[in-house]
């Protein structure tokens, strides 16, 4: 984040003035699967804009900064303003959690919005986890799970520390996330073409679903796995309708998914003193309402002292959030 002595104090007072809601906020969530953007003027939207992921394990940090930028330019066309005209840019990216990360997407962002003439005012890059939990709970205690292409847990306690729980990445963990889900899909159907592993009706899907997935000549799947033609979390959805349809194997992977989750929070409530705990339950798992989420949904009611409760906004609302407590905290100084 640039100096609190901010640009931002020094625009036109029409855009300052901590009475007036018309404060300009760029703020992006920058996910394992895609990207979402909201420009807000005051209290609205004035425009909003989606692209692929921007998570640094899958695209790198050159790239994940260029299409960063490349969507707060979007919002700023389509809302008819300039970049310069943004008050504060709060950007949340998967991947993004050491200070090193943090100042060094900062820093990449604005050397490339300088390169093609941009100047950005404020701009503070975070985990996509941290606005999550700021949209969820804002300054209360609580625990968020994330569930979508990845899966992590991060806790708040009542002193204000912070603890996170997994999102090693689908590389190293992300148990029962979507990618993780997808995986031990993809792995089944290779056991099940072996001969090692129990038949899945999974294997004929994938057959009639992706091209160049050619059961008969097995080596062409693993082409059209590294050409990208199909990726972990794309398998997920069909994993699921297997499982529905009382595949052992699928239904057996699901019901792991759900109890790898579950863990989640039942390690962060080791650093709580209270017998009740809120968590809040967010991700595109979650949202869409899968057999997954109903899953850990069942999964959960089991663990005493434990409430689910309902986020109070989403991800995007967290970096809103950030951002208005970033510009009061300017004009306290």
């Amino acid at each position: 984040m640039t100096d609190k002595k901010s640009n931002i104090k020094n625009k036109n007072t029409a855009n300052t003035n901590l009475k007036n809601s018309e404060h300009k906020i760029i703020c992006i969530d920058g996910g394992g699967t895609k990207t979402n953007g909201a420009l807000f003027i005051g209290d609205k939207i004035a425009s909003e804009y989606k692209v692929g992921t921007t998570r640094l394990g899958a695209v790198g940090q050159g790239e994940s900064c260029t299409r960063t930028l490349n969507v707060m330019l979007e919002l700023c066309k389509r809302a008819e303003i300039t970049i310069q005209d943004i008050d504060i840019c709060v950007i949340g990216i998967a991947g993004v959690w050491l200070d090193i990360e943090k100042t060094r997407s900062i820093n990449l962002i604005k050397t490339l919005a300088k390169s093609e003439g941009f100047t950005i005012n404020d701009l503070i890059v975070t985990s996509d986890v941290e606005i999550a939990f700021e949209g969820a709970f804002g300054d209360e205690p609580g625990i968020v799970t994330i569930v979508g292409t990845g899966s992590i847990g991060l806790a708040k306690c009542k002193n204000g520390n912070i603890v996170r729980c997994g999102g090693w990445g689908i590389e190293l963990d992300d148990e029962g996330s979507g990618a993780w889900v997808g995986r031990e899909g993809l792995t089944a159907v290779m056991r099940d073409i072996d001969g090692r592993g129990e038949h899945t009706m999974l294997t004929e899907k994938l057959r009639e679903s992706i091209v160049g997935f050619n059961i008969e000549e097995p080596r062409s799947i693993v082409k059209a796995f590294n050409d990208k033609v199909f990726e972990y979390q794309t398998i997920t959805p069909w994993v699921m309708e297997c499982a529905m349809q009382k595949d052992l194997v699928c239904n057996d992977i699901m019901e792991k998914a759900a109890k790898h989750l579950v863990q989640l929070p039942m390690t962060l409530m080791k650093n709580f003193d209270d017998k009740n705990v809120n968590l809040a339950l967010m991700g595109g798992i979650i949202d869409n309402d899968t057999l997954l989420s109903q899953m850990l949904h069942k999964e959960l009611k089991k663990i005493k002292g434990l409430k689910v409760v309902k986020p109070k906004g989403n991800s995007i609302d967290g970096a809103r959030n950030i951002g208005l407590k970033v510009i009061k905290e300017i004009y306290k100084n």
